[in-house]
């Protein structure tokens, strides 16, 4: 007896397919799986007998092999199960096995023989949309099924459901679309007292999509700020949505099947390891950057990061995507993530504030601001000081501007941002954070007077080459947010006047 069924492996996003193939012949009885699988996998052998017995089917007394095919691919997961179980049903004949050929299958089995939710059910339902197949995964993530466009879903509560569907007795019904519903935030940019240099860089970062550090003394607002930035950016497009809740799904952090259009807000904490951040470890999973994807990465005390975390953000804050080697294979997850960071100048947190520094400032200062690189730095566009607020400015009665008026501000810049790189050949392009080489130059086009200003800038803080462009895509940020068609010298002032130099730099 012999049966095929259609499953996956993931790596990374990618989603590759898996034959599964299923043998029951004569011999001493025994239970195999072969085809590379791992830990979860070779358990999935008690899962399906305790399932099948839980309805009163009961493993024939014979030789059974189960193959996954490619037999060299690693394969991971609990999602094996159900398909496991489904070809064993199909080889004893229970159910017809040309009709599950025409579905990819994923699920994991109870000891009762009811489906389990498993991660990663997004991207398989897009993969068969494309194969032109069916879906056949737990009830509990149809939902996020039905997001990818396929038609064809058979969402089942248990195994028992599924055989009665297959075999026509009952019919099981198609789920239905769920979006998460947005609470409404708590969170607004009128609660933050003073600091309108601040917010005006905020508003900045929003609309091109710029990397921001903050430098503050304790209990300035660096904090307060950052957890408002997602309050004044705009939401996610049904295209984003789709993409960040793939890494989401993937990651098992989906629940209940609901798609966000809310941008995510990372904010781990200081002791997160490499892999945790970046992403990795045993099963490649994605880390706090992928998650982060289309929203906001936070780190707050950034020198408290490792030093070899820090510097592994390099590359991904470069190119918007991560890779992760293993040693039996190797994953692409993206990363286009916004960065803001927020430190303290010194150890002590309060240099150049008169009776509060420590006795060893300047020196303390140094040795704290050296923990951060001069590669990593330089990929911040923003650099602003955010000062202590004054116990006038907090006394304050009248409010200020609302993320509501901020954010429309925001999302009529990045429109002119998408409509000027549509009409220039690049739909791809969302924000100036993204320009590069000749394109950044066709973008801004500086007359000669304000060309000279700039490079003599440039010269006299010793700019690298980096951080000339990224000033340049700053401007051009400044230009959009007063809806102005050519970046002129005081959008190059306000530009450089975001380039701050630490307090011990200066003594």
């Amino acid at each position: 007896m012999q049966a095929h069924v259609n499953t996956i492996a993931f790596n990374g996003l990618e989603t590759l397919d898996v034959d599964l193939q299923l043998q029951i012949s004569s011999g001493i009885p025994v239970f195999n799986i072969v085809g590379l699988p791992d830990k979860t996998i070779a358990e999935s052998k008690e899962r399906v007998r305790a399932a099948l017995n839980a309805m009163g089917v009961d493993l024939p007394a014979k030789r059974i092999v189960i193959n996954l095919a490619p037999a060299d691919l690693l394969k991971e997961g609990s999602h094996f199960d159900l398909p496991i179980a489904l070809a064993i049903l199909a080889g004893l004949e229970i159910v017809p096995a040309e009709e599950i050929a025409h579905y990819i299958i994923i699920g994991e089995l109870s000891l009762d023989g009811s489906i389990l939710p498993v991660n990663g059910v997004l991207p398989v339902a897009i993969h068969a949309n494309r194969r032109n197949k069916g879906l056949v995964c737990p009830e509990a993530e149809g939902s996020e099924a039905v997001w990818s466009g396929l038609k064809d879903i058979i969402a089942a509560p248990s195994l028992l459901s599924l055989i009665n569907h297959f075999k026509g007795v009952q019919q099981l019904p198609q789920p239905t679309v769920k979006q998460k519903k947005e609470k409404k935030s708590v969170l607004d940019m009128s609660d933050v007292k003073g600091q309108e240099t601040a917010k005006r860089a905020l508003e900045i970062a929003a609309a091109g999509a710029h990397n921001l550090l903050m430098v503050g003394t304790p209990g300035a607002g660096k904090s307060m700020l950052a957890a408002r930035l997602t309050t004044i950016l705009p939401p996610l497009t049904t295209e984003e949505a789709l993409e960040t809740c793939m890494i989401h799904s993937i990651a098992g952090k989906l629940k209940n099947g609901e798609i966000s259009f809310e941008r995510p807000y990372r904010d781990p904490h200081h002791n997160a390891s490499t892999p945790a951040l970046i992403g990795g470890g045993r099963k490649g999973v994605p880390g706090e950057i992928s998650l982060a994807h289309n929203g906001v990465l936070f780190l707050d005390e950034l020198p408290e990061f490792s030093r070899a975390t820090l510097e592994a953000l390099r590359q991904p804050i470069e190119t918007g995507y991560v890779s992760i080697s293993r040693v039996n294979s190797h994953t692409q997850y993206p990363a286009g993530f916004q960065l803001i960071a927020a430190m303290n100048p010194c150890r002590c947190g309060y240099l150049g504030c008169q009776g509060q520094e420590c006795t060893r400032a300047p020196k303390c200062a140094e040795e704290y601001q050296s923990k951060i690189s001069g590669p990593l730095m330089d990929r911040f566009d923003i650099h602003i000081q955010v000062p202590p607020v004054s116990p006038w400015e907090m006394s304050e009665v009248k409010k200020g501007e609302s993320s509501a008026s901020i954010r429309q501000r925001v999302i009529a810049a990045r429109k002119i941002q998408e409509e000027r790189f549509k009409r220039m050949g690049y739909p791809s392009l969302h924000t100036n954070s993204q320009l590069r080489g000749d394109l950044l130059e066709e973008v801004t086009k500086l007359d000669e007077e304000t060309q000279k200003m700039l490079i003599t800038f440039a010269d006299k803080m010793k700019m690298s080459a980096r951080a000339y462009h990224r000033t340049l895509k700053l401007a051009r940020t400044i230009a959009d947010l007063q809806n102005e068609q050519k970046v002129s010298k005081v959008h190059i002032a306000e530009a450089l006047s975001y380039r701050y130099v630490m307090p011990s730099k200066q003594v």
